[in-house]
């Protein structure tokens, strides 16, 4: 939550209030914005928990390191996927999420490689 916090919304405040005409005030009501920012926080949250989860599922024999790593294309693609659902229409928020998962499962495999020894 504090990769979103501190990288993700300055980001992408940023880039909102550049984007928009100087006629314009972005003054979004506060019943979206909390929405908005309780999605994130929830998304970037889950989306840190993924090497704790692989590794549970190597210790818990759910899965293997070999079936985990075929899976690997399946992920990415899910992972564009997700991001492009929960964040906003901008492909800069989309691609701050997805990028994040991905390494964050290229590093669930490494412990899970670890712990398998």
């Amino acid at each position: 939550m504090m990769f979103c916090h501190f990288f993700v919304f300055r980001t992408v405040f940023h880039f909102i209030t550049h984007f928009s005409p100087t006629s314009i005030v972005p003054a979004p009501d506060i019943e979206s914005y909390l929405n908005f920012i309780m999605t994130m926080f929830f998304s970037f949250g889950i989306t840190f928990e993924v090497p704790i989860v692989m590794v549970f599922f190597i210790k818990t024999g759910i899965s293997n390191l070999e079936k985990l790593k075929a899976m690997r294309g399946y992920f990415i693609v899910g992972a564009f996927i997700i991001s492009a659902i929960v964040t906003p229409p901008d492909v800069l928020s989309q691609f701050m999420l997805a990028i994040p998962l991905c390494v964050l499962y290229e590093l669930g495999l490494v412990f899970a490689r670890i712990i398998k020894k």
